[in-house]
Formats: structure tokens, sequence, C-alpha cells
């Protein structure tokens, strides 16, 4: 149940791909062009393409919507470098502000959730067994839980570490914006996906080393 849980939550190599390519694609026309409304539209367009996809196949529109939603709050940010007078290096950086705050929002919730003994991975299980606490009673399972929802916000964490301090220099002008951008997506999106794969894998293996590890009801005197 919880191998299931995971793959719906983290959508699979294809919600990976339908989060991903905007960004990647935004990067890949900004660098060279320096057109910021171009770099926007395609990633937009590239988007607009996989929603058209999803509601073809009839199937989630969850994970297209998510990146659509990241565009638009990137542009936002856009627009708000722009009105404090920054130029279009500057506002490139900006659009990859949300997606550094969001990852330290999710890692923040993810491990506090573990230090509070309340594992975030925890309700996922218990969404499938229709009692969302229930799996909290059994100590093996909170410390299963833990384990994995540790691993789920680690590529979080990492990202979040590696490529602040650059938009912190890229935004301050220890270096140049351009360059910080470069390093933001290269860490984004050339050690962002290794990093959620592995993690992932490891929370596969973790599961598979042995059935889901609950502890077994004192037998009753006289039972066997």
């Amino acid at each position: 149940m919880v191998r299931q849980q995971m793959s719906r939550a983290l959508g699979g190599r294809r919600g990976m791909l339908e989060a991903g390519v905007p960004g990647i694609l935004f990067t890949a026309v900004w660098l060279p062009t320096k057109d910021l409304t171009l770099a926007l539209v395609v990633s937009l367009a590239a988007a607009g393409v996989a929603l058209v996809l999803r509601l073809l196949q009839r199937s989630t529109l969850q994970f297209v919507l998510n990146a659509v939603f990241s565009i638009g709050i990137g542009w936002v940010f856009v627009r708000i470098a722009a009105s404090s007078g920054g130029s279009e290096s500057d506002q490139a950086l900006a659009f990859f502000l949300p997606g550094i705050l969001y990852s330290l929002g999710y890692t923040i919730l993810l491990f506090g959730s573990v230090l509070a003994r309340w594992p975030a991975v925890g309700f996922m299980l218990g969404s499938v067994t229709g009692d969302p606490t229930a799996w909290h009673a059994d100590r093996q399972v909170v410390r299963l839980c833990s384990r994995l929802t540790l691993l789920l916000g680690a590529p979080g964490a990492i990202g979040v570490l590696l490529q602040g301090p650059v938009w912190l220099l890229g935004s301050r002008d220890v270096i140049e914006a351009d360059t910080a951008v470069a390093i933001i997506a290269g860490l984004r999106y050339g050690l962002g996906w290794p990093l959620r794969i592995g993690s992932w894998s490891a929370m596969v293996w973790l599961l598979a080393r042995n059935a889901t590890p609950l502890e077994q009801p004192e037998a009753q005197p006289g039972t066997s």
C-alpha cells in the first residue's frame, strides 16, 4: 500500500517529466537568447502540450497543472523583479526563486513531521486504509514511515542547500546573475532528477527488503 501511494504521489516517470521539462526549456531558450518572454512562452507551451495529451487520454492532470502553476508563480516573481528595476538576468534569476522556496517549505514540513513522530508518509498509508491515524499505533510502522519520509525529503533538502546559496550570491551580484541561473538550472535538472530517482530507488529497496513490519498481536492465554 505504501508503494502504491508513493507512486501516486510522485507521478512516476511521466509526472517527473511533466514537472521538469518546462523548466528545462525555459533555461535552454533563455541562456542563448536572453529573451525572457520567449523562454516563458516556450515553457508554457510545453506544459500546454502535456495538458492536451492528458485531456485526450483522460488521465490525471495533477502533475501538468503543477507545472503550469509553477510557471505562473515564476512569472509573478519575474514581474516583481522587473518592477523593482531588475535586469533581464535578474528577472530570469527570480524565476527560480519560487522553486527554491517551495523545496525549503516542503523539506521543513517533511523533516518536521519526522521530528514530531508523525511522519508524512504515514498519512499516505492512512489514506488507503481509511483511517488516517491508525498506523501510528504501531511503532514499527512509524519507524518505517519515518525512514521513508526522510528519503522522500532528501532531494529537496540537498537542492535547497546547493541552490539557495547560489541564488543569494547571484541576487547580490557576488557572481553574475547569468552564471547563477546556469548553475541553478544545472543543479536542479542535472542533479535533481538523479537525486529523486535515487531517493525513490532507496525507498523501493527499503520496502522490498521485507514485508511491512507490522507488530504481531500478543497471543491470548490458552491459544496457540
